[in-house]
């Protein structure tokens, strides 16, 4: 609950110009991730390519495990619906897992991201 607070404040503070650089990253990652996609960086801080899935790709409320290779240290959710990060390639929740709502940009997940979930709602 609090993670989800502060990472509200943190897309609040971007939203509305405060260390927006700090917010987004230092390469200014809003143009790296379009309206509609879920971007993940393997680095923290919006480092190293970014793995965007579009929104018309995705399953909506379907476990969809990252590509082999690919993981995520950071990520933006511009989807425009909640998106649901895991531990779990498996989308387990026996390991760690946050939901992230849309317009958040996380410069550091607390665990390595291998699955993810959209939500309708």
């Amino acid at each position: 609950m609090v993670r989800a607070v502060v990472l509200g404040l943190v897309a609040v503070m971007a939203l509305a110009g405060a260390p927006a650089a700090q917010a987004r990253g230092a390469t200014g990652a809003t143009g790296a991730c379009a309206a509609g996609q879920l971007c993940l960086w393997p680095k923290p801080g919006y480092r190293g390519a970014v793995h965007a899935s579009e929104l018309a790709g995705i399953d909506i409320e379907s476990c969809m495990a990252l590509p082999a290779g690919v993981t995520g240290a950071s990520l933006a959710n511009r989807t425009g619906h909640p998106v649901t990060t895991y531990q779990s390639a498996t989308c387990a929740e026996t390991g760690e897992f946050d939901t992230y709502p849309s317009g958040t940009w996380t410069p550091e997940s607390p665990y390595v991201v291998r699955a993810y979930k959209v939500w309708e709602h």
